[in-house]
């Protein structure tokens, strides 16, 4: 007889254990065990058991596991959470199994040997059964759905306790999330708030909202959101820093004058235009969109344009038009102006940008593009795949939450829909809107910020931390790559990476050329740029655009996700009253905020980019290129840091110990 030594890890988190027998069969090139029984009353959360599978011959190099569970007689059924299975054989070599998924049924399940494989590497027959077989049950776990026209497909789910186990939330995660929204309601509730359809009287009151529930900066916001430079600061800094851009021409539909604006120092518009000291912020995406109605009441959102200049090293706003088409109802507003007209303008800007933030740079840009590149790895990636161990842990939570935003946020009943101008008949319209309009270049910081002329503005943290985070990432990626991929033929020879970014480019880009989204990959270079700008995307990007929720829009009037008046056609007729009409009333003011804070909540059990508790790779160098990359990442950290002790906002949305490894929230 031959004699294998079976050692079982059991995850350490809760719900893991089971009551269940759990039976264990190895496969081999020569054959295979016979299901054997792993001997135990239970296997418990954390738990490493060692058991011995024998075998009247050697099985020779072996090539899988399959594993199962049984209830046992007047025992339930319940889940198992095995991180992974090592085997030695009676040669004395040592066999990884990767596994890191909840076993929540009695069917067989098949686990390859942790070295990766890409197609081509596949020899045996059993390997490449398994494999092809692996991808036939994926494609059917995993199937798409159209949610909507002109938006991003997304995974076919009722609900998320339909999605697969392996990409459901922990328990932990689970019962965090859902006490977060209930406290965060139930505070509201108790103060009346909820049902109160009232105008504020007083804008102090607001702050009585969450009064136990704040962050420095969300306070800081409440004292300056008036000052001219904190408007400014927030398309540098705040939690949409990707609109913003050089003005070396004015645009037609803007028509802005010397004699319209103050320029300090003897200068003017047109020189501070040459010189490229202007600056502008355009939101004609959201031109002819129709605004919500909320409980019975017209909202409005405009399409402004802002003009902002830079002296001292410090951005100010100069001039601002609130809709797109220029005309005598459509005063271009500026500082000298009456302190109501101005700040209500600066209101109706901060509206627009919850708009144009929340539907393009965080749910578009982010959340379902990266549904996108989630579903299209687990359809068409096997777990042995590089590629797969490579990307899987930046998928962690990301269909759940999404399946469960499209129900608690966007859907019919859901709080940005009933609570925001832009909710509605909008929502869409705005989706595709923004999904034809999206480009390549813009999902890679580096050419972003090149296409926008910001390489070179002073105290731009976004763009300071987000290079040094891409070109990290970008060595990682290209180290593990180039480890697996010695040569541009061997990527276009991997039939399963060409149907991944084809998958990609269909399902998710809708196979819109525009968009500059490759089709396939014909170099090593170009799948190296396509896999950083996806982990990229659902890592730091994700955490620049979603972290400071509540930082800016804790204190209502910064971020009014709704107005309720349209602004005044003429100069000198805003006053207070009509600023408090203007801004949403109490109740529809509580949701909002009570959903920004659950949004921006980390959970216990974060995981940090960088982080990898669970070892897909079973190889020793990509393993160590996963530790050199952490330490970057750390010492980048304590950079940020030290930067930060110095300023008057800190900016850490992209200090790496802050940002999650997937979209998860």
């Amino acid at each position: 007889m031959v004699d294998y030594e079976v050692t079982v890890y059991t995850g350490e988190r809760v719900n893991a254990t089971t009551l269940n027998n759990v039976h264990i069969k190895l496969v081999g090139e020569y054959g295979e065990s016979d299901r054997t029984w792993l001997n135990s009353l239970y296997i418990c959360a954390g738990s490493v058991s060692t058991y011995t599978v024998s075998c009247p011959n050697s099985l020779g190099q072996l090539i899988l596991i399959e594993l199962d569970k049984r209830p046992r007689l007047l025992c339930p059924d319940d889940a198992w959470f095995p991180d992974k299975v090592e085997i030695k054989s009676h040669e004395g070599d040592i066999y990884t199994f990767p596994v890191y998924c909840w076993l929540s049924d009695s069917e067989t399940h098949r686990f390859r040997e942790g070295k990766a494989l890409r197609i081509f590497d596949e020899t045996s027959p059993l390997g490449k059964y398994a494999r092809k077989n692996e991808l036939i049950q994926r494609s059917e776990d995993y199937s798409w759905s159209v949610y909507a026209p002109g938006v991003p497909h997304t995974i076919k789910a009722d609900g998320p306790m339909s999605l697969p186990a392996e990409v459901q939330f922990s328990f932990t995660k689970e019962i965090e999330f859902g006490y977060t929204a209930l406290t965060g309601l139930a505070e509201l509730e108790l103060k009346g708030l909820t049902d109160n359809h009232e105008n504020w009287k007083n804008l102090d009151h607001i702050k009585d909202v969450f009064c136990e529930r704040h962050t420095h900066l969300s306070v800081y916001a409440r004292k300056h959101w008036e000052e001219n430079w904190f408007f400014a600061y927030q398309f540098l800094n705040g939690i949409h820093p990707t609109l913003i851009r050089r003005c070396f021409e004015l645009p037609k539909n803007f028509p802005v004058t010397d004699d319209m604006v103050f320029i300090p120092k003897g200068s003017n518009l047109t020189k501070e235009l040459k010189k490229g000291n202007i600056y502008l912020c355009d939101y004609k995406n959201l031109d002819g969109m129709p605004a919500n109605t909320i409980q019975g009441i017209q909202q409005y959102f405009m399409a402004p344009l802002v003009l902002l200049h830079q002296t001292d090293d410090r951005l100010k706003p100069i001039a601002i038009q609130l809709k797109q088409i220029p005309g005598e109802d459509n005063p271009i507003f500026a500082p000298t102006d009456s302190k109501h007209d101005w700040q209500l303008a600066k209101t109706f800007v901060r509206s627009a940008d919850f708009q144009e933030h929340q539907i393009n740079a965080h749910l578009l840009r982010t959340h379902l593009l990266c549904e996108v590149f989630a579903v299209s790895l687990l359809r068409n990636l096997p777990r042995v795949h590089p590629l797969y161990k490579l990307l899987i842990p930046h998928t962690r939570y990301t269909l759940q939450i999404n399946v469960m935003a499209r129900k608690a946020l966007i859907g019919p009943t859901g709080v940005f829909t009933l609570f925001a101008a832009s909710g509605g008949d909008s929502l869409n319209k705005l989706l595709a809107r923004s999904l034809s309009s999206i480009t390549y270049r813009s999902l890679c910081i580096r050419e972003d910020i090149v296409d926008r002329g910001m390489q070179d503005v002073p105290h731009y943290y976004y763009r300071e931390d987000g290079f040094k985070l891409w070109d990290i990432m970008f060595k990682f990626v290209q180290d593990v790559i180039q480890y697996y991929y010695k040569s541009d033929d061997q990527v276009q020879r991997d039939t399963e990476l060409q149907t991944w970014i084809g998958d990609i480019y269909e399902q998710g880009f809708l196979s819109q050329s525009q968009t500059g989204i490759p089709k396939s990959f014909a170099t090593v270079p170009e799948l190296v740029k396509f896999v950083t700008m996806v982990m990229f995307t659902g890592s730091c990007q994700h955490a620049a655009v979603n972290n400071g929720q509540f930082d800016y829009g804790g204190w209502m009037p910064n971020t009014p996700a709704t107005l309720q008046y349209e602004p005044l056609t003429k100069k000198e007729m805003t006053t207070e009253a009509r600023m408090l009409k203007t801004l949403p009333v109490i109740n529809v003011t509580a949701q909002g905020m009570a959903t920004v804070w659950l949004l921006s909540k980390q959970s216990s059990d974060f995981v940090p980019l960088g982080h990898y508790p669970e070892e897909h790779f079973t190889e020793a160098t990509p393993r160590q290129m996963q530790k050199d990359f952490k330490a970057q990442l750390d010492a980048l950290s304590i950079m940020i840091n030290n930067r930060n002790e110095h300023l008057k906002i800190p900016y850490t949305y992209l200090d790496p110990k802050n940002i999650e490894n997937s979209v998860a929230i």
